[in-house]
């Protein structure tokens, strides 16, 4: 009897709390070396192959400060992964984060995420246990922390894809949307996860009162996108770009041209390709050697958001030219074995593709912000 009382009180205390007090929970914080903190230089790639080396220049003394919650890359073998961070983490911070360190002060928590070991055994019928509350708890715990102790009044944005993006879109939703602290957002950018919004508008569905970014020069809004091949679009049974609620569709923001039409897109990849699961396209460039982090493609990619067949997504356009010794095409597709998954679409590249334009967004949003306090 006093074993089960102990068993029954173990079990409704659930797991214990992370303390985000601590640095050694956090992939990044400002003013300490960390997975942020990386050489963030990029090599850009003109398509004759010549290669041009950009210092990256870290802010100083940023007035805005960025939250980031990773996607689900963790390869621990249970449902939910350990708070120690682990290549891949890092990795991903690299892929999606790190570069944002050129306009703001750089947050990012480590938390109980749902593996991708968890994810794999779904996919393949053999689901395996994890529990879907702990990492938004673990999520909205570090959140609190950073308000309650790094915040101090300054402007933020959050940056999330995939599962960070759904942690990321229920933290907006409860704690964000409507409520006093939403005067500090200048964005969220919720990137590879469908966020909806009632059909024609730029607000409702997943937020009440927090619209879609129209114009760079716009604060306290939403940078959304889910991102599929031009030549490839949403098929019937996507994961991405659809939705079956009645007067809703699936938002779509192009980081590149928030306006709308089609434009150039500023990608920034790994030059390491260390996405799991990707399609191997080849070397970036013939004959050379890459000493950066970082490779753009300059003129290479565009993309424009479609709205078609029951899909929204951002449409992305591929323009290799064959013969010249750059890379023609870009490795974002999930494979399995040898079979590309086209209801993923360029899922493992949604930020890489725009990764700059979405740093370049902060400065305009945060001079809007700041336009609006006057």
């Amino acid at each position: 009897m006093i074993i089960e009382t102990i068993l029954a009180a173990a079990a409704a205390t659930g797991p214990v709390p992370n303390d985000y007090g601590l640095a050694q929970n956090w992939l990044c914080r400002p003013d300490q070396r960390d997975a942020c903190t990386i050489s963030r230089d990029i090599t850009a790639i003109a398509p004759d192959g010549t290669l041009t080396v950009t210092k990256f220049e870290p802010a100083k003394a940023p007035d805005a400060d960025c939250f980031y919650v990773y996607p689900t890359v963790s390869f621990d073998e249970t449902g939910n992964s350990d708070m120690v961070a682990n290549e891949e983490e890092r990795k991903v911070i690299e892929a999606q984060f790190a570069r944002f360190g050129a306009q703001c002060r750089t947050f990012a928590p480590l938390y109980r995420q749902v593996t991708l070991t968890a994810l794999r055994a779904l996919m393949t019928g053999q689901p395996i246990a994890a529990d879907r509350e702990l990492n938004y708890s673990d999520v909205r715990d570090a959140w609190k922390h950073y308000l309650a102790n790094d915040n101090d009044g300054r402007p933020f944005v959050i940056i999330g894809h995939s599962q960070g993006t759904g942690l990321l879109k229920r933290l907006l939703a409860e704690e964000i949307d409507g409520k006093p602290i939403a005067t500090k957002m200048l964005s969220a950018m919720l990137i590879g996860s469908n966020i909806l919004v009632a059909k024609g508008k730029d607000v409702g569905g997943d937020f009440q009162s927090t619209p879609l970014c129209q114009k760079a020069e716009q604060s306290g809004c939403v940078v959304t996108y889910v991102s599929f091949r031009e030549t490839a679009p949403p098929p019937a049974n996507s994961r991405f770009g659809k939705t079956d609620q009645a007067g809703m569709e699936v938002a779509c923001t192009n980081p590149a041209a928030l306006g709308g039409g089609r434009a150039p897109l500023r990608s920034a990849f790994a030059a390491s390709r260390s996405w799991e699961m990707a399609r191997d396209t080849g070397p970036w460039v013939k004959d050379a050697n890459i000493s950066t982090g970082y490779v753009a493609l300059p003129g290479l990619l565009s993309a424009q958001c479609v709205n078609e067949n029951g899909a929204s997504y951002l449409s992305v356009s591929v323009d290799g030219v064959a013969d010249d010794p750059r890379t023609d095409d870009v490795p974002g597709d999930v494979v399995v074995g040898s079979t590309v998954l086209q209801d993923w679409g360029l899922h493992l590249i949604d930020v890489s593709l725009a990764y700059d334009d979405l740093v370049a967004l902060v400065p305009q949003q945060l001079k809007a912000w700041k336009a609006g306090r006057k």
